[in-house]
């Protein structure tokens, strides 16, 4: 089985397609928790919250006996693509997001004002980095079950073909 990477800005339901896939009996992995990233300070002296490049290395090393889904959107995720069978972008748009993010009671992330600016930003930069990158794109308007199945698909499709 496959190890898919689900990335995406926020608000684009990463954390809700994990959760019903590992209710379906996947291994999902959010890697927005100290176990997965931890914040470095960036040459200009910005903060950035990074994948722990040996945990992530870890866990992509591990057989892929059940199929594997690892959730996030990191700025050093491009150095682990090799790793993955599958790199799925999750989108929607602007109005999308930010109506989700104000509705979610689960993460308050997105809920100040300079949150959801700053999501917008990435949207407009960050997202375009990651479609040029992806393997596939889902836009999660769809229903969420559509969305899963689409997932578990990939799950158990065959890898991309190598670069190497």
């Amino acid at each position: 089985m496959a190890k898919v990477l689900v990335t995406g800005m926020s608000g684009t339901g990463k954390s809700t397609v994990l959760r019903r896939l590992g209710l379906r009996g996947y291994r999902v992995v959010d890697t927005d928790t100290d176990q997965w990233s931890h914040w470095v300070t960036l040459p200009d002296g910005s903060p950035d919250w990074v994948w722990r490049e040996d945990a992530i290395g870890a866990l992509l090393a591990e057989p892929d006996d059940g199929g594997l889904f690892v959730a996030g959107c990191k700025s050093n995720q491009g150095r682990f693509y090799p790793l993955f069978d599958h790199i799925v972008l999750l989108s929607a748009p602007a109005d999308v997001l930010m109506a989700r993010i104000a509705a979610r009671t689960d993460n308050p992330y997105g809920k100040r004002s300079e949150e959801r600016n700053l999501i917008l930003h990435h949207l407009a930069v960050v997202e375009p980095l990651l479609r040029a990158t992806a393997t596939t794109e889902i836009d999660t308007r769809t229903p969420l079950e559509q969305v899963v199945t689409h997932l578990e698909h990939l799950a158990n499709a065959p890898a991309r073909p190598s670069s190497e």
